[in-house]
């Protein structure tokens, strides 16, 4: 409770804090239990993506004369590990294809042209909430900087994606408000097939952005208020079961998602066509 005449207490998050609200008994999971449920097995297409990321991130640290091509799918290697996939055979074939990618995206980039950050820490402040996160990239495109996110998910992304994803829109508030610098333009970039979808943000569709987050942050608070002044866990922090509860990390602590959604294998989540 704010008393009167005292400024407002800014709800302190991450975009993936906010997102994760889609299932408050998600939310309470992963934020609110001490300690937090066991998660479930480890999924192979993170490992990818973690890897990649990894990668690319460690290649702008090497010195420009040696960011080469091979270098990328040399890093990939270097910090490939196992986790969930099938077994030993079906790792070292997606070691190749994540190397094969990042060594074919970085073939379209200027290795000589730094980044202004990468893996870089921004933040913000709205009226209701202190802003944080960390970019994959934020590249220096003249008289503006522009937010870069990698994607290795089996679909290409899109410029509806990029329009709507709160997580980019944010981190542009973010990086201008921590670099000082103009800033509206977010991209994904699809490393496995090299395609860049983009927007362009106006103030008025970042202020759209920043009243969903907002209002998504007042409906946590007022949940954790009430759960902390004895209100029923499950009233306040209900399950939103569907399909997609498959791919929860906690789908085995909850008897709604287990009810709305099969079991698939840590690998499943993997473009098997590949």
């Amino acid at each position: 409770m704010t008393l009167p005449g005292m400024p407002r207490r800014l709800f302190s998050c991450t975009p993936s804090r906010l997102a994760s609200f889609d299932c408050p008994r998600r939310y309470r999971f992963t934020y609110l239990d001490k300690p937090m449920p066991q998660r479930g097995r480890p999924w192979a297409h993170n490992t990818v993506g973690a890897t990649v990321h990894l990668a690319l991130a460690k290649w702008w640290s090497l010195a420009t004369s040696e960011r080469t091509v091979a270098a990328g799918e040399r890093l990939v290697t270097e910090n490939w590990h196992d986790d969930g996939f099938r077994d030993a055979e079906q790792s070292a074939r997606w070691r190749a294809v994540a190397g094969a990618w990042v060594a074919r995206y970085l073939g379209d980039i200027d290795a000589g042209r730094d980044p202004v950050g990468v893996e870089r820490t921004v933040s913000a402040t709205t009226d209701a909430l202190a802003i944080s996160g960390r970019i994959d990239r934020v590249d220096d495109r003249g008289d503006e900087l522009v937010v870069v996110d990698y994607k290795t998910g089996k679909r290409t992304s899109t410029a509806d994606e990029a329009r709507g994803s709160l997580a980019l829109a944010l981190y542009v508030l973010a990086v201008r408000r921590t670099l000082r610098r103009a800033c509206r333009r977010v991209e994904l970039h699809h490393v496995p097939s090299g395609t860049v979808a983009a927007f362009d943000h106006t103030d008025e569709s970042l202020a759209r952005h920043v009243a969903r987050a907002e209002a998504t942050a007042a409906d946590i608070v007022t949940a954790t208020d009430t759960l902390a002044a004895g209100a029923h866990t499950d009233e306040m922090f209900p399950p939103r079961p569907s399909p997609a509860c498959s791919w929860c990390d906690f789908r085995a602590h909850c008897p709604e998602g287990l009810a709305a959604s099969g079991e698939f294998e840590p690998w499943a989540g993997l473009d098997l066509n590949v």
